[in-house]
């Protein structure tokens, strides 16, 4: 398996940017997003594509199984569906976004109450 360049720390890529960090044309991840149901990057309200780490290590695993592995795009579908279902429970962050501070989660649950204390009364 060849190595995995570091992905640049960044919230938000363009497709130029993912396709020079993936060294993947901007016509196949276009593809793939076709293909891939997995593989949708959200939009700007210009209509551009912004790749989160998540889709860029999407690429990455479609890569991967595509040109070393070579499985067909059904196979390799099939696969990444596959590894979306057996993820362990300690990945799901990952999938939900960051995990918030429970303390912050107290507090503002706290200032909650207060307020609807007031409403009550």
């Amino acid at each position: 398996m060849v190595e995995t360049p570091p992905i640049p720390d960044k919230e938000y890529f363009s497709i130029g940017e993912v396709s020079r960090v993936t060294q993947t044309p901007p016509y196949v991840l276009r593809y793939w997003e076709s293909e891939f149901k997995a593989l949708r990057p959200p939009r700007r309200a210009s209509g551009q594509r912004k790749y989160t780490r998540r889709e860029i290590e999407l690429v990455f695993r479609i890569r991967e199984l595509l040109y070393e592995k070579k499985y067909t795009i059904a196979g390799a579908r099939k696969t990444i569906l596959g590894d979306r279902r057996k993820k362990p429970d300690s990945q799901l962050h990952f999938q939900m976004g960051p995990i918030i501070d429970p303390t912050i989660i107290i507090e503002v649950r706290r200032e909650l109450e207060d307020i609807l204390k007031s409403l009550k009364s």
